[in-house]
C-alpha cells in the first residue's frame, strides 16, 4: 500500500498521486482503475470528454475499494457549460460512474461563449446538491482562477494544468496558493520526453529511481497533487513507489532549470486561454 501524502486545499484532502485515463481505451481503462486501486492507488482522474467514465466506473466497482476511500474526480466538457446541459452533463457522469458524488468536479476548460458566472454558479448548485464533495478548474490562467474564486461561493480546490519539467508554472501555483487551492499537474512526463532527459536520468542514478518516478516526486515535493497514467501494471506500481527517497534542493532546482520557453505542449485552438506569461 502507498503511503503517499495528501494536499490540503481548501477542506480537500487529495491524494497527492492520482491515475490519469487521458487518451485510453475503454478495456484498458477498466482493467487498470481495478488493478491500480487494489494495489494501493487512491485517486482516481477521468472526464466526459475522455469517454471512459462507464469503464472508471466498472474497475471501481471491481476493485473491492469502498467507495468512500477513492477521491474520484471527473471533469465537464466545454459543450455543457450552460446551466440545464450542465445539470443533465454531471447526472449522466454520475451514472456512467456508478457513484451518487463524485469527490472533485472541474471544469475542464475555459469557455467564454458561457458567462463564467453561469459556469461557476453550476458547480456550485451540484456541490450544493451532494453530487459533488468539492469544485475546481482546469486549464485555467491566473486571471480566469481569480476570476472564478471571486464568483463561487463555495471554495475552489484545485486548478488542474499542464506542469512538467520544461513549463514554468510559477506564476499558477503561487495564485493558486495565495487562494488557498491546490494545483494538480497533467502531463508530468510531457508527454514521456522526461523518459530520455539526461539530467532527470542521472538524478534518477543517484536514487536507483527512473525517470519518471524522479518527476513525480519533483512533483509531489512541491505540494502539486501529480496525475499518472499508464496502460502497464508494472509502471504504475513503479510510479507509486516515489515515497522511498527525497530530492534535494540542488536537484530540485536542477530539475526546475530545464523548463524553456517553448515547453508547453498542450495548448489546443479554441480551448485555450491567454496563458500567463513565464521568465524566458
Amino acid at each position: 500500500m502507498s503511503n503517499l501524502p495528501t494536499v490540503t486545499a481548501n477542506g480537500a484532502e487529495i491524494p497527492a498521486l492520482g491515475f490519469g485515463t487521458f487518451r485510453m481505451n475503454g478495456a484498458d481503462t477498466a482493467r487498470m482503475v481495478r488493478h491500480v486501486l487494489s494495489h494501493g492507488y487512491r485517486h482516481v482522474d477521468t472526464a466526459q470528454i475522455y469517454g471512459n467514465e462507464a469503464e472508471v466506473g466498472e474497475g471501481l466497482a471491481a476493485s473491492g475499494v469502498a467507495r468512500n476511500d477513492v477521491f474520484l474526480t471527473t471533469k465537464v466538457w466545454v459543450a455543457n457549460y450552460r446551466h440545464e446541459a450542465f445539470l443533465r452533463s454531471v447526472d449522466e457522469s454520475l451514472k456512467k460512474l456508478r457513484t451518487d458524488h463524485v469527490d472533485l468536479l472541474l471544469l475542464h476548460w475555459p469557455n467564454a461563449q458561457v458567462p463564467l458566472a453561469e459556469q461557476i454558479g453550476a458547480l456550485n448548485q451540484v456541490k450544493a446538491a451532494g453530487k459533488v464533495r468539492h469544485i475546481g478548474v482546469s486549464n485555467f490562467s491566473t486571471a480566469l482562477m481569480a476570476e472564478a474564486v471571486v464568483l463561487s461561493q463555495a471554495p475552489l480546490v484545485t486548478n488542474q494544468v499542464e506542469y512538467h519539467p520544461y513549463l514554468d508554472q510559477a506564476p499558477v501555483l503561487a495564485a493558486a496558493r495565495k487562494a488557498g487551492m491546490s494545483v494538480t499537474a497533467y502531463y508530468g512526463m510531457a508527454d514521456g520526453k522526461v523518459i530520455d532527459d539526461p539530467a532527470i536520468q542521472a538524478i534518477g542514478a543517484r536514487h536507483g529511481k527512473t525517470a519518471a518516478q524522479v518527476v513525480l516526486r519533483w512533483l509531489v515535493q512541491q505540494g502539486v497533487v501529480a496525475l499518472s497514467k499508464t496502460v502497464s501494471e508494472d509502471r504504475a506500481a513503479a510510479n507509486l513507489a516515489i515515497s522511498d527517497f527525497a530530492l534535494s534542493d540542488d536537484e530540485m532546482a536542477a530539475i526546475h532549470a530545464l523548463a524553456r520557453p517553448d515547453g508547453r505542449l498542450v495548448s489546443p485552438d479554441g480551448l485555450a486561454p491567454v496563458w500567463d506569461a513565464v521568465a524566458a
